[in-house]
């Protein structure tokens, strides 16, 4: 198993902080802290929080554009295939995502202006879900339900039992597969 850089596990400790005690929490201190670097070794890779904040924000959006991007290379529907993965990439439940997510709260909360790269994406996911060869609305509508849900979890307003989770997730994906 490869190594995990000074740089990752600062941006994965500051992750785990703004998740578990909001963006508040978020010092360049606790984040060193939480990642067993020094207060020097912290400041090399990211000079203020505002960087640090960054940083997160560009590491999810890498992390979701993969994680995306790997998805429609290997689904061998043309069809809803961007939609498809954009249904299972935002709604996977591994501890990656759910501490990624904590790189926008900080970003929207700190400096929206670093939502940037995030927002580029999402411009380019709902250009190529447009183009899906599925209807425009019902493929946009899909997007913003799946945005809907994973919203509602991060926030914890009105999260679903895990059985109706994956049958919603389920049946947004059967809607994806437009001759079938």
């Amino acid at each position: 198993m490869p190594r995990e850089s000074k740089r990752h596990k600062i941006l994965e400790a500051a992750a785990l902080i703004v998740k578990e005690k909001g963006s508040d929490a978020l010092t360049l201190n606790a984040v060193a802290e939480r990642a067993k670097v020094s207060k020097g070794g912290l400041l090399y890779h990211f000079s203020t929080k505002e960087s640090l904040v960054e940083g997160l924000v560009q590491h999810m959006n890498e992390i979701y554009r993969y994680n995306v991007e790997e998805l429609v290379e290997k689904d061998e529907k043309d069809q809803g295939k961007w939609a498809r993965s954009f249904i299972h990439v935002m709604h996977d439940k591994s501890v990656e995502n759910e501490t990624i997510s904590a790189g926008m709260l900080a970003a929207q909360g700190m400096n929206p202006k670093l939502l940037k790269p995030l927002q580029d994406t999402y411009a380019d996911w709902q250009n190529n879900i447009e183009h899906d060869g599925i209807d425009h609305v019902d493929a946009t509508i899909l997007r913003l339900a799946v945005d809907g849900l994973w919203l509602s979890e991060i926030f914890g307003l009105g999260p679903l039992n895990p059985s109706l989770r994956k049958k919603v997730l389920e049946r947004l994906t059967d809607q994806t597969y437009p001759d079938e």
